[in-house]
């Protein structure tokens, strides 16, 4: 189990400071934004609108792999840490946390593949919203540490590299000849 170190202290001193300030009804319908059954049907939308789009299966495998990389990832190390919840001393497996990534990877992923498409630029913002208010849900609830949060959205942002530098990219935008 590895839960010590310099900055549990101060994460703990956070996570008192604000758990249960918003009504749980509020921060549980956020915290339910990285469920599996929410999150994952977006990026399923948007990989078929990708690919019908853009008519080059590369971007919507990337997003599709990330996505598919989050419990592989997640889970072990969830089993190696063995943190306890902020609410639940009893329980372990807290970081990082599963919800958040999967918020992360399911809407920031679903941004990058819809953004080339659309004229607007809200794909990244609202996705960028989305997982936001997922993490704060988690924390503001009691379900996660600030720090169980933090190091999901460090993991997502490395699933993501591929989608973001995916090959052949020109301002955005996938080449005409489907690379």
């Amino acid at each position: 189990m590895l839960v010590s170190g310099p900055l549990l202290v101060p994460d703990e001193r956070i996570s008192r400071a604000v758990v249960r300030t918003v009504p749980d009804h509020v921060t549980e319908r956020l915290a339910d934004l990285g469920n599996i059954p929410v999150a994952v049907p977006v990026l399923a939308l948007a990989m078929g609108y990708a690919y019908r789009r853009g008519r080059s299966w590369r971007a919507p495998v990337a997003a599709g792999a990330a996505m598919a990389l989050v419990p592989a990832v997640i889970v072990p190390l969830k089993e190696w840490t063995g943190r306890p919840g902020p609410l639940e001393p009893w329980a372990s497996g807290y970081f990082p946390s599963g919800h958040t990534a999967t918020a992360a990877v399911a809407y920031v992923g679903a941004a990058l593949l819809v953004r080339p498409y659309v004229r607007h630029r809200w794909p990244v913002p609202a996705a960028l919203l989305l997982t936001a208010a997922t993490a704060a849900g988690l924390v503001l609830r009691g379900f996660h540490w600030p720090l169980d949060v933090a190091a999901s959205l460090l993991l997502s942002a490395l699933l993501l590299t591929p989608l973001w530098l995916r090959p052949g990219d020109r301002g955005g935008q996938e080449s005409d000849d489907g690379s």
